[in-house]
C-alpha cells in the first residue's frame, strides 16, 4: 500500500496523522472549521428513523472535536428499485435531526445503489483554542462516558427479530439521541483534555486510540461501565457482530484484559456502536462535575476509566 503524502500547513490544527474524529482547519485568530462526512446503509427498517440515526452519527464527530455544526450536504445511495417516498423519509429523518442540531441542509449529492446509504458531510465551526482531540489526554484525567454500550449487539439481535419492541425503542432512542447536549456539558463544565465518540471500533478501539495519541496508558473499570441490559443476555447467547471480533482481534496486542473480566462484558466493549456516545477525558474534580452535569441530559453518565503513565499496554481493563 503506498504511503499517504505528507505535507504541512501550519493552520491545519487537526488531520489524519492522529486518528482523530475530524479535521480542524484555522481561518483565522478566533475562528476554526470543522468538517467531517460520514454514511453508512440502513440499521433500522423504519425511514425516517433511520434517516435520524444516519444524521445523528454524521454530526457527533463535530461535537466529539467540541465545535458546534452550522452547515449539512445530504449524501445518500438509493436503488431505482424503491420508491422515491422512501429516499423522502430518509431525507426528512435526517433533516429533523440537523435543524435539532441548530445547522442547515444546503443541498447534496444523490447516486444510483442497489443498497441504500445515507449520511452527511458536516461543516462546523469554533475558536481554535477551544478543540478537544482525541490525543491529549493527561496523567490523572477521569474517562467519562455518555451513552451505554451494546448498540452493536442489540441491532444484530433486533435483525434475527430476538428482541421486543420496549429493547428496540431504547436501541434507536440511544442511537437518535445527538451528543450535543454531551458537548454542551462538557463546554459548560470547562477543563477537558481530550475527546472522541465511541462508534465502530467500540470503546477499546476508540480508547486505544486516545491512549496511542496521547502517549498514555488508559486503565478502564469494567465494571462501571453502562450498557443497555439486554446486550448482556445476548452476548452471553454469541449474538455478537463480527465488527466486535474484527475490533478485538485488531487491539489484542495492545489491549490486557484482567481473567475476572466474563466474556459477555469484553464482548460488549469491543461491540461496534452507531451514532455511540462521547469519550471524554479530564480531571478529576470537573469529571465529577461532568457526570453531574450529564444526568438526566445524555443517556448514561458514567466515570468508566483513569489515564496513567504509559505501561507495557495501552489499554488495561480490570
Amino acid at each position: 500500500m503506498r504511503q499517504l503524502p505528507k505535507f504541512y500547513d501550519p493552520n491545519l490544527i487537526v488531520g489524519f496523522e492522529t486518528s482523530d474524529d475530524a479535521l480542524v482547519y484555522q481561518v483565522r485568530d478566533d475562528l476554526a472549521v470543522v468538517q467531517t462526512v460520514d454514511f453508512f446503509p440502513p440499521v433500522v427498517d423504519d425511514p425516517y428513523l433511520y434517516g435520524q440515526i444516519a444524521a445523528a452519527n454524521s454530526l457527533s464527530d463535530i461535537y466529539a472535536m467540541g465545535g458546534d455544526p452550522a452547515l449539512a450536504m445530504n449524501l445518500i445511495c438509493f436503488p431505482t428499485c424503491l420508491p422515491m417516498e422512501v429516499m423522502g423519509e430518509i431525507l426528512q429523518g435526517g433533516y429533523s435531526k440537523v435543524q435539532e442540531a441548530g445547522a442547515i441542509i444546503a443541498g447534496g449529492h444523490t447516486i444510483d445503489d442497489p443498497v441504500p446509504k445515507y449520511g452527511l458531510c458536516v461543516t462546523g465551526f469554533m475558536h481554535p483554542k477551544a478543540v478537544l482531540p482525541n490525543s491529549s489526554c493527561r496523567e490523572g484525567d477521569l474517562l467519562v462516558l455518555t451513552k451505554p454500550l451494546g448498540i452493536g449487539i442489540l441491532n444484530t439481535a433486533m435483525k434475527a427479530q430476538l428482541t421486543d419492541s420496549a429493547t428496540e425503542k431504547q436501541v434507536t432512542d440511544n442511537m437518535s439521541t445527538l451528543n450535543k447536549y454531551g458537548k454542551d456539558a462538557v463546554a459548560k463544565v470547562g477543563g477537558a483534555n481530550a475527546c472522541t465518540d465511541v462508534t465502530g471500533f467500540g470503546l477499546l478501539g476508540h480508547a486505544l486510540e486516545m491512549a496511542q495519541g496521547s502517549g498514555k496508558t488508559i486503565e478502564i473499570f469494567s465494571k462501571d461501565v453502562p450498557f443497555l441490559a439486554a446486550a448482556e443476555e445476548f452476548a452471553k447467547m454469541g449474538i455478537v457482530p463480527a465488527g466486535a471480533y474484527e475490533n478485538m482481534h485488531y487491539i489484542k496486542n495492545d489491549v490486557e484484559i484482567s481473567s475476572t473480566v466474563p466474556q459477555f462484558l469484553s464482548d460488549i466493549l469491543a461491540d461496534p456502536q452507531t451514532s455511540g456516545g462521547l469519550l471524554v477525558s479530564l480531571p478529576e474534580k470537573q469529571a465529577l462535575h461532568l457526570v453531574q452535569e450529564l444526568n438526566g441530559v445524555t443517556p448514561c453518565a458514567q466515570v468508566v476509566g483513569q489515564v496513567v503513565n504509559p505501561k507495557e499496554k495501552a489499554i488495561i481493563v480490570r
